[in-house]
């Protein structure tokens, strides 16, 4: 069997038995990098050589100190978001500003990763800065869905969606914000996973907004979320924002039964759906966690509706306030001088030239929503609206589980379609931002596909959980996962349909 289409559970577990060697699992997956990047652009940047001197070294060590002690991902091709720190490499957050910035450090997760035994393969595209629902708005272009190349893998995390369901990783880190793990996963047909806040550090993580951005995997399966969940969950004093409780037993997720799981369904959830196929998706998945021993339940979320115009005064005010640093100055790219020019406009002019327009709308109505006279009428109105966000959240979760809904609005859109319709993108995230507002977990996994124009399509559905409920949500998951039965994969190298 191609090691590229083994899932991350079965591809360490073979490594770890003899069946299959580290380095030629990375160099399968080099392989299907190098077949599937001119049309999906999904790699900012790919570590060839030194990615096969790493799995040389791990099967190595592996014959001499065995799987144990090299560690759980021993061997496993991995890949990571650009705006997450490594020494290999560039860490550029796919902008111009940052577009020569080499970190002198690893981010927390990828030295937790590096410690269990993977091997980093490549950097993927991102939105500039995260900023973004579909990976179109990246200074290397905009990367395409393994579904249908001319379609968005969605965003922020696009790039890393797509490595993953063409085969490329079976397990790629993305960043979550406002949905940019859980969105892009759904719309590539894949599962991503969105922690709960601070329990996975966020230090080697260039932000975006500091009170809502988390790290997470993207994967094929829930199992497989929940053994890199493991890995790199956990306490670190050098995020004060990561919580010091003990990481919960991943192991745990497992194929279990939905019997007697309470899943919630927000009575306002179908004003919201407004998409034939994904509202017919939603009923079919609803139909077979019942199916399967699930309960239903309504559920009253008031505030859901509140939840994008929320989220885009306090994300873009936490950017203006993150992004200040980069003034060619102390930070990022600097722009020639010009005579005569004075040091504001060179200020000026070089944030015009290092950021692109999305991060210049976001810094620009960050910077309004903090300015006097509009601080209280914007922001602290925003912060009630989150906090009355996690008390309707909290309510649901006393008499329910999960609380269940798509993961996103609609099927994968053509690339270009909504680029001249900021508002129409944000709605992308109105399904996710709750529970970066809320704090708590959330996981998107594939459940049906559709057509659209000769285009067969994913279709995600998503489950949201109480804070530090991870465990629990992962293992219903899993149940619901194996219920929905979901095989259907993307054409190699991005062309044409699945059958």
């Amino acid at each position: 069997m191609d090691p590229c289409d083994l899932t991350l559970t079965d591809l360490t577990a073979r490594i770890a038995a003899g069946d299959l060697t580290s380095e030629a699992a990375v160099r399968a997956s080099l392989e299907r990098i190098e077949e599937i990047n001119p049309s999906l652009n999904a790699f900012t940047e790919v570590f060839r050589e030194e990615a096969l001197a790493r799995a040389r070294e791990i099967d190595e060590r592996l014959k001499s100190e065995g799987a144990a002690a090299v560690g759980p991902l021993a061997g496993a091709p991995v890949a990571i978001k650009d705006n997450i720190c490594t020494t290999l490499g560039r860490t550029t957050c796919g902008s111009r500003m940052l577009e020569g910035y080499r970190s002198p450090f690893d981010a927390t997760v990828v030295e937790r990763l590096l410690a269990a035994g993977a091997v980093i393969v490549g950097k993927t595209n991102m939105d500039e800065f995260a900023m973004g629902s579909s990976t179109e708005r990246s200074r290397f272009g905009p990367a395409g869905n393994p579904w249908s190349p001319d379609r968005t893998p969605g965003g922020s995390s696009g790039g890393s969606a797509a490595a993953v369901a063409a085969g490329a990783v079976p397990l790629a880190l993305g960043s979550d914000t406002g949905g940019s793990i859980r969105q892009p996963a759904a719309l590539c047909g894949v599962v991503g996973y969105k922690p709960t806040y601070g329990l996975v550090s966020r230090y080697g993580l260039v932000a975006f907004a500091s009170s809502l951005d988390q790290i997470g995997p993207i994967t094929r399966t829930v199992a497989d979320a929940a053994l890199a969940a493991r890995v790199i969950a956990g306490a670190d004093h050098r995020d004060s924002t990561c919580v010091s409780r003990p990481a919960p037993d991943f192991a745990a997720a497992s194929d279990e039964s939905l019997a007697g799981v309470r899943l919630g369904v927000p009575a306002q959830l179908l004003d919201l759906l407004d998409d034939a196929d994904v509202a017919a998706a939603f009923d079919r998945c609803r139909s077979v966690a019942v199916g399967r021993g699930a309960e239903i339940v309504d559920v009253d979320l008031p505030s859901l509706e509140y939840g994008i115009a929320a989220y885009y005064i306090i994300a873009p005010a936490e950017a203006s306030s993150n992004l200040a640093r980069y003034d060619g100055v102390r930070y990022g790219h600097r722009a020639e001088a010009r005579a005569g020019e004075t040091l504001e406009d060179l200020y000026s002019r070089t944030r015009a030239e290092g950021f692109g327009p999305e991060v210049q709308r976001r810094i620009m109505l960050g910077t309004h929503a903090l300015s006097s006279g509009y601080y209280d009428a914007y922001y602290t109105t925003a912060l009630k609206a989150r906090r009355r966000i996690k008390d309707d959240f909290d309510r649901a979760f006393a008499s329910c589980d999960a609380v269940l809904t798509p993961a996103t609005p609609e099927p994968a859109f053509r690339i270009g379609a909504k680029t001249d319709d900021p508002l129409a993108l944000y709605l992308q995230d109105v399904f996710t931002v709750s529970a970066n507002l809320s704090g708590g977990p959330g996981v998107a996994i594939p459940a049906s596909v559709c057509e659209r124009e000769s285009a067969t399509l994913p279709i995600g559905m998503q489950l949201l959980g109480p804070a530090f409920g991870d465990a629990a949500l992962l293992r219903h998951a899993a149940a619901l996962e194996a219920a929905l039965n979901f095989t259907a994969r993307p054409p190699r190298a991005g062309a044409g349909q699945t059958a």
